[in-house]
């Protein structure tokens, strides 16, 4: 997820942990750091840009090495502000402030190693986009009013702000609606998914893969991307579509050519092959003006996809480049954002190519 969704999930559940034990800004601080750490790895270079993509997320992202590294984190805050006497509370708000982070990551079709050292198995629900105002807005509302309502207490001279109660009830009624977001999109994915096997059945194709993903900044639209042999379809669903009660919704699927021969001439490239199992099959090969390009289907929408890589300079044979190059554009929201807007009220069954190319 964004790193103000990240922020303020640490934030939230780190104040819930610590309760009055400590003051309210320390809890918030320290979970707003906690839950900004594990993505310190973007700044980690891994060599070529495939690489950085596909070890983002990883070690620092592992739930037994966040575990062991909250021990010495949890006990640097507590001696920081000497609260040695509630470092095993420390140690439980910091761990959830930190494990929370890759949790909520996995819910996203990135791709998040959970489980390293053991497997490097890139774990994705793909239930929730990466930005989801519906997600974020429920935790920065209940942490706001926690920080603004805050309890003023003297103690041993002090003033010091706690968690009021008012404020313990807003701020665990934040964490509580956002948590039942992830649960509603997941049903809404599961949903989804259904209609998509029934469409594709219906229309007797048969998919080695189908990947279900909510549309940006949502989780009404959905796109369905099935992969069939050379091809790869794409369709959109939006759970305010409607049919007669006694016809079945019909998808329409748009085809396009997956790159399956430019796959074989690239199988000894370590960085195509990295990339087609962490995007689990999700991919696709194209050459344009003489270069080889490699594509994550699952992050983006025709035509644009975030992560598309130049890989092999096409000569009688292709050639691998030395350095992967990423090529990936974002989603023309210009035109891109009105086409979600109105298909998701089902006003539109133009693509968001025909849409686009009409806009313009």
């Amino acid at each position: 997820m964004d790193s103000l969704s990240q922020i303020a999930l640490g934030s939230a559940v780190t104040i819930a942990t610590m309760g009055k034990r400590t003051a309210l800004w320390k809890a918030a601080l320290w979970g707003a750091v906690a839950g900004t750490l594990p993505d310190l790895d973007v700044f980690i270079n891994h060599g070529n840009a495939i690489r950085n993509m596909v070890l983002h997320r990883a070690e620092t992202h592992s739930l037994f090495w966040l575990t062991l590294f909250s021990f010495p984190f949890a006990a640097a805050v507590a001696k920081l502000h000497s609260e040695w006497a509630q470092w095993r509370r420390w140690w439980l708000a910091l761990w959830l402030g930190l494990i929370t982070h890759p949790l909520l990551d996995a819910m996203t079709v990135y791709g998040t190693q959970l489980a390293l050292p053991f497997t490097n198995h890139p774990y994705a629900v793909g239930s929730v986009f990466i930005i989801d105002p519906l997600y974020t807005l429920p935790l920065l509302l209940g942490l706001g009013w926690a920080l603004v309502k805050r309890e003023k207490v003297n103690i041993n001279g002090q003033v010091r702000g706690l968690l009021s109660k008012g404020g313990m009830v807003s701020n665990a009624l934040g964490l509580l609606l956002s948590s039942a977001y992830l649960l509603w999109g997941v049903s809404a994915q599961h949903r989804v998914n259904e209609i998509a096997h029934l469409a594709l059945q219906s229309q007797g194709i048969t998919a080695q893969g189908v990947l279900i993903t909510p549309t940006p900044f949502n989780s009404i639209l959905w796109r369905i991307v099935a992969v069939v042999g050379d091809e790869y379809l794409e369709a959109y669903y939006s759970l305010l579509d409607h049919s007669p009660p006694d016809q079945q919704i019909s998808l329409v699927f748009t085809r396009f050519p997956r790159g399956n021969a430019l796959a074989a001439e690239l199988q000894d490239s370590e960085e195509v092959q990295l990339l087609r199992s962490f995007s689990k099959g999700f991919y696709a090969l194209r050459e344009e003006a003489g270069r080889i390009l490699i594509t994550d289907l699952r992050m983006g929408q025709e035509p644009n996809y975030i992560f598309s890589f130049a890989v092999a300079q096409r000569h009688s044979a292709p050639v691998l480049l030395a350095q992967p190059e990423q090529m990936g554009t974002r989603i023309n929201f210009k035109c891109g954002l009105p086409w979600i807007w109105q298909r998701m009220w089902s006003k539109t069954l133009l693509s968001p190519m025909q849409f686009c190319a009409n806009a313009s």
